[in-house]
C-alpha cells in the first residue's frame, strides 16, 4: 500500500472519532466504505500509524501533513498537548504573542481615520457594522462580485476547466462564510447573514472563499494532483495540518493578487446597484486596523496556554480588536472552540508567510495554487 493511501485511511480513520477533523473528502469511496465498516481503531493504534507514515512518507509534504495528525491523534487519545507544541506539531509555525503596542499604534492610527463621534470603540463598530448590504441585495452583489473576480483569477491564474460555485444563506454559525468544496471542481459557499455583511467585506468574502481563493486552490489541485497525477491524499482536506496553512495564506492574500485597489473596486460595483461606499475612508481604515487581526490569536494564547478565563479573554478582544458584544462573543466562540482553538493561527500566519513568500509575484501565487507546499517550503 502506498504512502498516500496510508494517509487517507488514517485521515478516515480519525473522522470516526471526530466528524469535524475533514473538512472535505473526495477521494476514493471504497476506501471511505472499507474504512466504514471495520472495527473503530483506537487512537494509541492511529497515533502508531501516524509515526510509522512520517517514517514511510515519500514527500516532505505527506511526511508534514502526518506530522500533524499525530498530535490530532495523540489529543483524541485523551493526551494533553500543550498549546504551542499543539500549534508548531500541528501547523508547522510557533504561535507567537503580538506585542499589544502594535494594537495601540493601530488604535492611535484609526482615532486619526475614522469618522468623528463618540468612543474609539464606538466609531471602529459604527464603521465596521455600517454600510450594510441591504438582504434583498446581498445575494446579487456577490454574485456579480464573484463573476468579475471568477474572470480576473481566469486571466491571471487559469480555472480547471468544469470548475463552477454556488452561494447560500445561513444562519446560527460562528463563521462570517465558509466554503463546502464538494468535489468535482465544485464549492458551495455558504454566507452567515446573523451579523451584518458590510459593503467593506464583500469583495474580501468572495476573493477569501472562492475566486482566486479557497475554491481556486481546491479546484486546481483536485485537477492537477489528484486526478492527473492521482496523489490520493489530494482528496481529503483535513485540518490540523500544515496544508491549512497555506490553504489560509492563499485564501487571506487572494484579494490583493487579483485587485489592485479593492475599495474602488467595491465602490465601483456597489454604484451599479445605487450605494454609495467611501473608498477614500474604506481604504485608509483598513490600513490602520490591519494589526487588530492578531487580536483573536493572543486571546488563544492567553486563554490555552497563559491560563486566562473566558471572561478575561472576551474583554481583550473587545479592547483590543475595538469589538462590540456580539462580535467578541464570536471570536471567544472560535478561539475555544476544540478545532478553532489552534486553527485561528492559520489565517495570520498564513497571510504573512505567502504575503512575503510571493512578494506581488503572481507566478508564485499561482504555485501555491497548484502545488503541494508546505510552510517550510515557504520559509
Amino acid at each position: 500500500m502506498t504512502p498516500s493511501e496510508l494517509y487517507v485511511e488514517l485521515c478516515l480513520r480519525l473522522r470516526r472519532h471526530d466528524e469535524g477533523l475533514i473538512d472535505a473528502y473526495f477521494g476514493p469511496q471504497e476506501i471511505a466504505d472499507r474504512i466504514g465498516a471495520e472495527p473503530l481503531r483506537e487512537p494509541r493504534r492511529l497515533v502508531a500509524d501516524a509515526r510509522r507514515l512520517v517514517d514511510e512518507a515519500d514527500t516532505s509534504y505527506l511526511r508534514a501533513q502526518a506530522g500533524g495528525l499525530e498530535v490530532v491523534a495523540r489529543k483524541l487519545d485523551g493526551e494533553e498537548v500543550p498549546y504551542a507544541e499543539e500549534v508548531e506539531r500541528c501547523y508547522a509555525m510557533r504561535p507567537q504573542f503580538v506585542p499589544e503596542e502594535r494594537f495601540e499604534e493601530a488604535h492611535r492610527a484609526l482615532d486619526e481615520v475614522l469618522p468623528p463621534g463618540g468612543t474609539l470603540a464606538e466609531r471602529h463598530q459604527r464603521w465596521r457594522e455600517g454600510d450594510v448590504v441591504p438582504a434583498d441585495k446581498l445575494e446579487e452583489i456577490l454574485e456579480a462580485i464573484s463573476v468579475r473576480l471568477r474572470e480576473r483569477t481566469r486571466e491571471r491564474f487559469g480555472l480547471p476547466d468544469g470548475e463552477c460555485s454556488e452561494l447560500e444563506f445561513v444562519t446560527g454559525v460562528h463563521w462570517t462564510a465558509y466554503n463546502y468544496y464538494l468535489g468535482e471542481l465544485k464549492s458551495r459557499v455558504a454566507v452567515n447573514t446573523d451579523v451584518p455583511v458590510n459593503a467593506s467585506i464583500v469583495a474580501i468574502l468572495i476573493s477569501h472563499e472562492l475566486y482566486p481563493g479557497h475554491h481556486t486552490e481546491h479546484a486546481w489541485k483536485e485537477q492537477l494532483l489528484y486526478r492527473d497525477e492521482s496523489r490520493l491524499e489530494e482528496g481529503v482536506i483535513m485540518y490540523g495540518t500544515p496544508q491549512s496553512v497555506i490553504s489560509e495564506g492563499i485564501a487571506e492574500l487572494a484579494i490583493e493578487m487579483v485587485v489592485d485597489d479593492q475599495d474602488s473596486f467595491v465602490a465601483e460595483v456597489l454604484a451599479e446597484w445605487g450605494m454609495p461606499y467611501d473608498a477614500d475612508v474604506g481604504r485608509r481604515v483598513r490600513a490602520a486596523r490591519k494589526p487588530l487581526e492578531w487580536v483573536p490569536g493572543n486571546a488563544a494564547i492567553l486563554l490555552h496556554q497563559q491560563g486566562a478565563s473566558t471572561d478575561e479573554a472576551k474583554a481583550y478582544i473587545k479592547r483590543w480588536a475595538l469589538a462590540s458584544e456580539k462580535r467578541a462573543q464570536q471570536s471567544l466562540n472560535f478561539v475555544m472552540d476544540p478545532i478553532g482553538r489552534t486553527y485561528v493561527t492559520t489565517y495570520t500566519d498564513g497571510y504573512e508567510l505567502c504575503r512575503q513568500w510571493v512578494d506581488g509575484d503572481p507566478g508564485r501565487f499561482r504555485r501555491l495554487l497548484t502545488e503541494q507546499l508546505t510552510p517550510a517550503d515557504l520559509v
